[in-house]
């Protein structure tokens, strides 16, 4: 035999329902929020580091760069007779 219920408690039972299922997505979102602080505070860390690698690689250029300037002038001085 089937229970009998009226309207109004069937509306409190639903009501309940979307209650306790806001509270979970309520919940789950919290979860999801920290998760991506903290994905974007290893991003905000890589981006630093990544800069540092391209100043550090642009100093190693010029250096480099450097390097062939003075092997280019000590030739120059040698056919010079400066050296």
């Amino acid at each position: 035999m089937a229970k009998k219920i009226t309207l109004e408690k069937l509306a409190i039972m639903v009501a309940n329902g979307f209650d306790e299922t806001n509270g979970k997505i309520d919940k789950l979102e919290k979860k999801v929020d920290k998760r991506f602080d903290k994905v974007d505070k290893r991003f905000d860390r890589v981006e630093k580091r990544l800069a540092i690698i391209e100043f550090e690689m642009t100093e190693l250029v010029h250096r480099d760069e450097f390097r062939q300037y003075i092997a280019r002038l000590e030739k120059v001085e040698e056919k010079l007779g400066l050296k």
